[in-house]
Formats: C-alpha cells, sequence, structure tokens
C-alpha cells in the first residue's frame, strides 16, 4: 500500500506542479498547489488500493469455493 500512496503522491504533485506552472503562476503558488495535489492523490490511491485488494481477495475466495464440489470425488453409500 505505500508503494502506491507514494505513486499517487508523485502524479499528484506532478500534475499540480504542471497546471501551477501553466497557469502563469509563481514557484511558490505552484508548490503549494503540487503539494495539495500531492496528499489528494496520494490518500486517494492508497484508498483505491485498498478497494482493489479487498475485491481481488474476495474474487479469488468465491472462485475457491465454486470449485470445491467439484473437486471432491464422489462417495458410494
Amino acid at each position: 500500500m505505500k508503494s502506491l500512496m507514494i505513486l499517487g503522491a508523485l502524479i499528484g504533485f506532478s500534475i499540480g506542479l504542471l497546471f501551477g506552472l501553466a497557469d502563469n503562476g509563481e514557484w511558490p503558488s505552484a508548490l503549494w498547489r503540487a503539494s495539495a495535489a500531492a496528499l489528494i492523490a496520494g490518500v486517494m490511491l492508497r484508498w483505491w488500493g485498498r478497494v482493489w485488494v479487498q475485491n481481488l481477495r474476495q474474487a479469488a475466495e468465491a472462485r475457491e469455493n465454486s470449485q470445491e464440489p467439484a473437486m471432491k470425488a464422489p462417495t458410494k453409500s
């Protein structure tokens, strides 16, 4: 999860800095906006990563549970 948060922060900082400078803004205001964008993007990507991992686990459990009856050998009684 840390790597996803760092990736989100880097992407957010880059986008915030580029948009801040494209607006012909000054460096201090561009850095402030880039820092805020890094925080928001990092938190959002961390949240999305948790949701993604949780859904992958649920899908794996569902697949495992659906294959269990087929894997068992039939018993004669």
